[in-house]
């Protein structure tokens, strides 16, 4: 049990790869706070996840955030690990098409209520040496030809370089910070892109390894990074991609 005593914060943990994290973290020890919007949706998670403990966040709201963090605080009485992970993947359109309430929503739950989660959570990060994962996507490491999400990406790609300026401003309070960016997985989000077998193969082989991910391999990646298997790693984008991104 790696993270026997670990108390750790999931965002958007009521389903696909957040809920995959959060089980996997509390398979290995840890007791595991879990967020998300939907409020029926956290509860149900709540039931399925040994060791957790469920609070309805809307991430694009800074009292909810705070209140998250103190009630982890007020229960459990510190906080070892925290995984940003909730996210919103929007319509794909070309930039012209995109509208600025469109814009501003993606960017406000990907990357400034990344933002948000982590700055409440800091001052008791310092106190534990905890860690911080951050979960980014391929998407935001290079293009693809006709993925015009160009919010999703941008806010991925911010992701990835504010893993690396945490990792080097916290590093003195020994807190590691560290990002994994994951190719097409078999969750909801994806669901719409996978109506059919002509979907699936052509996603399937997209991918070198020949298949899209499950979201229990992106939570494995997340068990390595909040173990002490990664006690020297700080400010790492590790990809978990089935080889996408390198093509």
């Amino acid at each position: 049990m790696k993270l026997t005593g670990k108390i750790a914060l999931v965002t958007g943990a009521s389903r696909g790869i957040g809920f995959a994290i959060a089980k996997i973290l509390s398979e290995n020890g840890a007791l595991v706070v879990i967020t998300a919007k939907n409020s029926d949706r956290i509860k149900q998670a709540e039931v399925k996840i040994p060791n957790s403990f469920a609070i309805t966040c809307d991430i694009r709201k800074k009292n909810e955030v705070q209140n998250v963090v103190n009630q982890t605080i007020k229960k459990f009485g510190k906080l070892d690990i925290l995984v940003n992970n909730a996210g919103i993947f929007p319509r794909i359109k070309q930039l012209h098409e995109i509208d600025e309430e469109e814009w501003n929503e993606v960017i406000d739950v990907n990357l400034t209520g990344q933002f948000r989660f982590t700055k409440e959570a800091i001052p008791y990060l310092q106190k534990t040496s905890g860690c911080i994962i951050n979960i980014s996507s391929d998407a935001g490491l290079k293009a693809y030809q006709g993925f015009n999400a160009d919010a999703y990406s941008a806010s991925k790609a911010a992701l990835i370089v504010l893993t690396k300026c945490w990792a080097l401003e916290y590093a003195k309070d020994k807190i590691r910070v560290n990002c994994i960016c994951p190719g097409v997985v078999d969750t909801d989000m994806t669901k719409p892109f996978l109506k059919n077998q002509k979907d699936i193969d052509f996603m399937n082989n997209e991918h070198p390894l020949g298949r899209i991910g499950q979201p229990e391999e992106i939570g494995k990646a997340v068990l390595y990074f909040t173990s002490d298997d990664a006690s020297w790693v700080t400010g790492a984008v590790l990809t978990v991609d089935g080889g996408e991104s390198i093509k």
